[in-house]
């Protein structure tokens, strides 16, 4: 058991090197003849430093400011002796003032943290949101280098302002690929870090979660989709280029089955086999979620697929369809959308997003059933994607017209 350390804490003052009539603070930590000090950072005039006390004298803002400081100095320093007494921790001044400033051996620190969650996460994370972790680590990076200027931080010193402080700099914070990070973007990244800060308080790495009072403040946005004249003219237009020619099909086949370009970029004819109902079906997986995707296939899809039955890709590497890397597909939408004159902001992703509603919600598709062909575990999410369209809330609306003035019938010929 550890023998219980008598442990002295003193307030005292030095004389300023330049401004003779102002004193430094300072703190002196003894235990059992051995002691350390060290400047509080702080200064008063000799006029008002009461040396009897160890305190400042009078009633000044400044004067109770500082004796308040004081006062947690010395709670914090005991508290930390208390601490390493009851971890039966080697105590000496320098210990204490160690464990008091976080520095002390014992204590993690951010980019450790960082670094262990990325490191034993690589199995249960995707390799598209293990990328994601690697850039909010290089931004707490930059921050901490540009904001604070240190290149690194104890988890004991994390607290709101360091979040807040965190948050603003991500508002401003300008990648060299592309404009600053929207409020969304900031958010993702003060999530991953709620995250990893909650790993640390699981962990016993830190006592209090510094995000406990902090609310992560997600915009809704809305998402981009193309409607059935959008469709048509990409449908109907033909591109010189083979690779914009295959870019089109293959993003034309997603807005056919919802799947996304991870998704759809991993099949192959294997996938592809006969329903509960003898037409053909996808049978695969989300990559994402492992979640299982079973798509009846429309008559549009099977066409494609018919398409490359003999193609060189089919041919090689076995894939049912030829699918070039998400840069490459993104930029060829690009060349895509101008020649039909299609004014919106397309991605890849935008075929899924149109999957659910021009395709599917709007021409009668329960929710429900769209939920299960995209994959989600939650209909919340199915929603998200799925607008309710204009004109289906017209009809809705026809709909419940028409059974009321039916219903207002019935009740006249009844009376």
């Amino acid at each position: 058991m550890q023998k219980n350390n008598r442990l002295t804490i003193n307030f005292f003052t030095r004389k300023h090197r330049i401004h003779s009539e102002n004193l430094i603070v300072y703190c002196r930590i003894t235990i059992d003849g051995e002691r350390t000090d060290f400047s509080i950072n702080r200064e008063i005039k000799a006029n008002l430093w009461d040396n009897n006390r160890k305190r400042g004298k009078g009633f000044s803002s400044y004067v109770i400011s500082l004796n308040k400081y004081l006062d947690q100095i010395y709670t914090g320093l005991h508290e930390a002796h208390r601490l390493m007494m009851a971890e039966e921790k080697v105590i000496t001044p320098l210990s204490i003032k160690a464990r008091f400033f976080g520095e002390d051996e014992g204590g993690k620190t951010l980019k450790q943290l960082i670094a262990y969650h990325n490191g034993t996460m690589h199995t249960s994370l995707r390799p598209g949101t293990r990328k994601n972790y690697h850039i909010t680590e290089r931004c707490v990076g930059l921050f901490l280098k540009e904001e604070y200027g240190m290149e690194d931080i104890n988890l004991k010193k994390l607290n709101y302002r360091f979040i807040s402080d965190f948050e603003q700099y991500l508002r401003k914070y300008r990648p060299s690929t592309r404009t600053k990070c929207t409020n969304n973007g900031a958010m993702k990244h003060m999530e991953r870090l709620k995250k990893m800060s909650r790993l640390a308080v699981r962990m016993d790495w830190i006592a209090k979660d510094p995000f406990e009072n902090y609310k992560l403040r997600f915009e809704k946005t809305e998402r981009e989709y193309l409607t059935k004249r959008e469709m048509r003219l990409i449908e109907e237009t033909t591109f010189k280029k083979e690779g914009v020619e295959k870019c089109k099909d293959v993003f034309l086949f997603s807005c056919y089955t919802g799947l996304s370009y991870i998704d759809l970029k991993a099949l192959t004819p294997d996938h592809v086999l006969k329903g509960i109902d003898g037409n053909d079906w996808l049978f695969t997986k989300r990559i994402k979620t492992d979640e299982k995707l079973k798509i009846p296939l429309l008559p549009q899809a099977k066409e494609i697929i018919k398409k490359y039955e003999d193609s060189a890709e089919r041919r090689i590497t076995k894939v049912l369809l030829p699918v070039y890397s998400n840069q490459k597909v993104n930029y060829y939408l690009k060349e895509i959308c101008k020649a039909c004159k299609i004014y919106k902001k397309v991605t890849f992703h935008t075929a899924r997003h149109t999957f659910a509603t021009t395709v599917t919600l709007s021409n009668g598709v329960p929710i429900e059933t769209v939920s299960k062909m995209l994959g989600h575990t939650k209909l919340s999410t199915t929603q998200i994607y799925a607008r309710v369209l204009e004109h289906k809330i017209g009809e809705d609306m026809q709909n419940l017209i028409y059974h009321m003035e039916k219903n207002v019938q019935k009740d006249s010929t009844g009376s």
